[in-house]
């Protein structure tokens, strides 16, 4: 159950959380036309405490809208300010950011005429996505009969509710045959991403992760990407089958809930050895070291806030 706080943002004004409603009549509760983000922020180091990449999240969030020709009322450095105020009035120092453009009420039928755009910000407590053990041992993955998006059927660099009804069908399936996590395959059969999280193999020391041809751009993907580089592995972007991540030394997922999270098993196959495999491990390290800022060089990834 998500953990209640105090205050919701909803369109340029805190409100009590009880008191953040809508009309059952919301064009986007019916026809899935809306736009979200999923944000964290850290408890650092130092004591104080940083939202991971807002700047790049609120961005995303407006070209997600823009592409779904939805016009936000907001500038991005409103959204942004809108943040670390609902974080503040909430006296969060950690937590899950959850910002939300849709559609509201008016007119019915797929066109939604001139219905308000409204947008609202929600926080609240949120430890590890998968469970604490998956972030130390890894999770179990199941290929999913649902297959991801095409191009030309969803936007697929769009962060749109409507697209996570697929999401949502293969999450289900997986936790009913006993997974953790589903993994989706793209309309030619290449591995493309989970519900939620992008994925990346390693195999002789290479690391390697889908395009952004049909999945999401993944600011932790990005962000992961960078790191791995600095840190001086190889990482490519390349298209992979499902037979070799069967065959990969290691695999891992990644996303703002997920952070970084080893894959020990896929269909019934360990991967590698069974267990969380040592460059995801270092990876997801030496991630956690830059998201509660005890790495200097990333200290521009961080918009920091006192309570």
């Amino acid at each position: 159950m998500v953990q209640k706080v105090d205050s919701i943002w909803f369109d340029g004004k805190l409100v009590p959380w009880d008191e953040a409603q809508v009309h059952v009549l919301t064009h986007t509760l019916h026809y899935g036309c809306g736009v979200f983000e999923g944000i964290r922020a850290y408890r650092l180091a130092d004591g104080g405490s940083a939202v991971f990449r807002l700047k790049e999240h609120i961005h995303r969030h407006f070209n997600s809208a823009k592409i779904l020709e939805m016009q936000i009322p907001f500038s991005e450095e409103d959204i942004c300010a809108a943040v670390i105020e609902t974080l503040k009035a909430n006296r969060m120092a950690e937590g899950y950011i959850r910002p939300l453009s849709f559609i509201g009420a008016g007119v019915m039928g797929v066109h939604p005429g001139n219905n308000p755009i409204q947008t609202i910000i929600a926080t609240w407590p949120w430890g590890a996505y998968l469970g604490e053990d998956a972030l130390a041992k890894g999770i179990r993955v199941k290929t999913s009969t649902f297959t991801r998006h095409h191009v030309n059927v969803m936007m697929t660099k769009a962060k749109t509710c409507g697209n996570y009804v697929n999401s949502v069908l293969a999450k289900r399936e997986a936790i009913a045959d006993g997974y953790d996590e589903a993994l989706m395959l793209d309309t030619e059969g290449y591995v493309s991403e989970a519900t939620g999280e992008n994925i990346f193999i390693v195999r002789g020391g290479v690391i390697k992760t889908t395009p952004l041809t049909s999945v999401l751009d993944g600011l932790t993907r990005n962000s992961l990407i960078t790191l791995a580089r600095d840190l001086g592995y190889e990482v490519v972007e390349q298209r992979f089958t499902r037979d070799e991540l069967y065959s990969a030394d290691e695999a891992f997922f990644c996303g703002t809930a997920a952070e970084v999270t080893p894959i020990r098993e896929v269909d019934r196959r360990a991967i590698g050895a069974g267990k969380a495999g040592e460059v995801g491990l270092h990876l997801q390290k030496e991630y956690f070291k830059v998201v509660k800022g005890e790495n200097p060089a990333y200290a521009k990834w961080l918009d920091r806030y006192t309570l």
